[in-house]
């Protein structure tokens, strides 16, 4: 049965370009193209999608306006096409927290060609939000979290998979020697940003220092960054080479960039850098946590959570029940590098009881 896809967008260009990109996929089928919410809504009385692809700033009625209605009368995998712009990342934020699930950044220049180039992996990301499990998204966010992950240029458009070999050698044994100081990294993607604003505000500020990579593009990561500052006991900011993971502090990998940690004296201090895409991502979770293994070993604890893909594998992942989609904590699991699965609320209070 084929996914029935909703587009919503006031630029003709790009609803143009959207419908005849996603009618190449032979499981999708788009039901419309719509120029703003309120011929939308006329047009789901004949038939409701099972995803939507929406804008943000249009007439009649703007795009975050329309999704929480969505998200009132029928919880619904919504993917914002959004502007990369630092006002764009604020308002795609907002929707994130109301329950869309992915975000598509577009430029605002070269539209048509970055479109085009970034075909297939529109089409993956339609693929992965139909698997959504809209339940946990509303269940969760309720709760105070914001909602799924973005997916910024590096998801969207097609990349060898390579490993974190091309950024840093594999550790050769753990961590051989032991500080007192202990850190903790964290990997998420589809849905991370909702576990995240769930997770973080309920750890106090005696926690380890948190190393986060939470797939998401550049512009949105300073964003996301700073709203959840100002919900969290601990300090929560964008990294910056040669932060230091201390207890209270929580860096965020920034957006298109690699974050790794390491250890300088008795210290671990984060270090940002450019690099090729790691299982299609960068930030990717495989580098922070191979990162990880070898500057820390047994000083540090790893998280995977809720996401879509394979990227990261060694440490407790986030059960299926309280994922919005179990793809790489699946692939975790099934690498046989978990020591165990929790819920959502159990990995919140073990880290909670951690002190750093």
């Amino acid at each position: 049965m084929s996914i029935a896809v909703l587009i919503v967008d006031d630029s003709a260009v790009v609803r143009e370009i959207l419908t005849q990109m996603l009618a190449t996929a032979p499981d999708i089928e788009v039901i419309g193209a719509s120029p703003d919410p309120i011929f939308a809504m006329n047009r789901m009385k004949l038939r409701w999608p099972d995803v939507i692809v929406l804008d943000i700033e249009m007439p009649r009625m703007d795009g975050l306006t329309f999704l929480r209605k969505i998200m009132e009368e029928r919880p619904t995998p919504v993917i914002i096409c959004s502007s990369l712009t630092e006002k764009g990342a604020r308002i795609t934020l907002d929707a994130m927290s109301a329950g869309a699930v992915a975000v598509i950044t577009k430029p605002t220049v070269n539209l048509k060609a970055f479109l085009q180039e970034a075909a297939k992996g529109l089409i993956q990301e339609v693929r992965d939000a139909a698997g959504a499990r809209m339940g946990v998204v509303k269940r969760i966010a309720g709760g105070g979290a914001a909602s799924p992950s973005a997916a910024g240029r590096d998801r969207l458009v097609p990349a060898p998979k390579l490993s974190a070999d091309v950024v840093l050698e594999a550790p050769s044994g753990l961590e051989k020697y032991r500080t007192t100081e202990r850190i903790i990294a964290i990997g998420t993607s589809t849905g991370g940003t909702q576990a995240l604003e769930y997770l973080l505000p309920r750890l106090p500020a005696t926690c380890p220092g948190i190393a986060v990579v939470q797939h998401m593009p550049e512009k949105f990561t300073a964003s996301f960054a700073e709203r959840l500052n100002g919900l969290c006991r601990v300090e929560v900011k964008e990294a910056k080479n040669g932060d230091r993971l201390i207890a209270g502090v929580a860096l965020i990998a920034p957006g298109g960039k690699h974050l790794l940690v390491k250890r300088s004296g008795a210290q671990y201090v984060a270090e940002v850098k450019d690099g090729p895409l790691v299982s299609r991502h960068r930030p990717s979770v495989d580098v922070l946590f191979r990162s990880v293994a070898v500057c820390a070993g047994g000083n540090a604890l790893g998280v995977i959570m809720t996401g879509m893909g394979d990227d990261g594998a060694r440490t407790i992942a986030q059960d299926e029940e309280s994922c919005v989609v179990f793809g790489m904590p699946a692939e975790a699991i099934n690498h046989g590098g978990v020591d165990e699965v929790m819920s959502l609320e159990k990995i919140t209070g073990t880290l909670a009881g951690i002190r750093g």
